[in-house]
């Protein structure tokens, strides 16, 4: 059997063991935010916005931001139907009504015209999910918040990089929330950020994350109102910051890949990878291949396909609306259609020539039958 490709894994160099490795000998007593706070500056340097927040996951960066902005019971947030359910579990936490809406065919991301027709009397916040480093209609999904008078909040957890009009993902909203996993641009293991132009909501995550300890208080163990427990840890933190010095190297490989999917695969229209539209920039978190309904492919051949060549490709996101937890099922939706016929193609950093043209064979190989 050939050598197994896997999906995406980290890239990780001499700089990030010796970051770490300082972490694990040096970072104690007073030294242990060191790491944390240089990845919180330079990260908000990087994003040109004001305050970063380091977290041990996205998740609960976004749980973080939605508390502090007060989302609650009665309190209805929309959100894309394709999404991973990371994105909308904070919601539910925190008693809020989630609201799903269709995708766009060409982004796979929120159709700003199915937002403004959920919007109700109880609609409270717009999460933009930017799918597999897509990037959200943020102009159009603006120009709503502000006429309805609702929160817009990031959720950049797959678009590190990623820019339209030379503003970056995560900037552009009232918070903006990303990722450190594993499988992310840039990792921490586990991990997470939320950033924020806005110095009263700065404050109030930062309380909160720290199980409600407002920052100043000069009484040991003395919370000052009921928070949570999302601090990152500043081993963690060093490794962030040795991966985010080589964050340009890192996308623009990324870049590459999905650069070369796409030439190689340029003679079959029936097949749509992450686009770029004008003024964009799309860091190619995820390459994914999109067939149209015309080609009958479906996910199931495409799993058993690349299983079969030892290859780990990914399908694309379930609609939540699909999963139990929710049961809301509209099988004449663009969520349901797309995830029927599509798939994450591998992109880690290391990928060869060699392994790329084994992934495009796969699909060659499909689209002949």
């Amino acid at each position: 059997m050939n050598n197994p490709i896997a999906y995406t894994k980290p890239s990780i160099t001499e700089l990030e063991i010796r970051y770490v490795t300082d972490a694990v000998t040096h970072g104690w007593g007073a030294s242990c935010y060191e790491y944390i706070e240089r990845l919180e500056h330079e990260f908000a340097r990087y994003l040109g916005v004001n305050y970063a927040v380091a977290t041990s996951s996205c998740t609960g960066a976004l749980h973080l931001g939605l508390a502090a902005l007060g989302i609650g019971p009665g309190d209805e947030v929309i959100i894309a139907d394709s999404n991973w359910i990371a994105s909308v579990a904070p919601v539910v936490h925190l008693g809020a009504k989630p609201v799903f809406v269709d995708i766009l065919e060409d982004s796979w991301c929120l159709d700003p015209s199915a937002v403004e027709r959920s919007i109700t009397a109880n609609t409270k916040a717009i999460i933009a999910v930017h799918l597999y480093g897509n990037l959200c209609q943020m102009s159009e999904l603006k120009l709503l918040a502000d006429k309805y008078k609702l929160l817009l909040i990031e959720d950049a957890a797959e678009a590190l990089g990623s820019e339209c009009h030379g503003k970056k993902a995560g900037s552009m909203s009232d918070f903006g929330v990303f990722s450190f996993h594993g499988t992310k641009t840039m990792t921490t293991g586990e991990g997470g950020i939320f950033v924020t132009n806005n110095n009263q909501l700065y404050e109030q995550v930062l309380t909160l994350s720290n199980h409600g300890r407002k920052r100043g208080q000069q009484k040991q163990f003395w919370p000052d109102e009921l928070g949570f427990k999302y601090k990152m840890s500043n081993i963690q933190a060093a490794l962030g910051c040795a991966q985010l010095e080589r964050i340009h190297e890192i996308i623009n490989r990324k870049r590459e890949i999905l650069h070369r999917y796409k030439q190689l695969l340029s003679h079959h229209p029936e097949i749509s990878l992450n686009p770029e539209p004008e003024e964009t920039f799309n860091s190619a978190w995820m390459p994914t291949a999109v067939f149209s309904t015309e080609s009958h492919i479906t996910r199931e051949k495409l799993q058993h396909a690349f299983s079969s060549e030892n290859i780990d490709a990914r399908v694309f996101f379930w609609p939540l609306s699909h999963l139990p937890m929710f049961d809301q099922p509209d099988e004449s939706s663009m969520s349901w259609s797309i995830c029927n016929r599509a798939i994450n193609l591998p992109s880690y950093f290391d990928m060869t020539e060699d392994d790329i043209r084994r992934v495009v064979s796969v699909i060659e190989k499909l689209m002949l039958d």
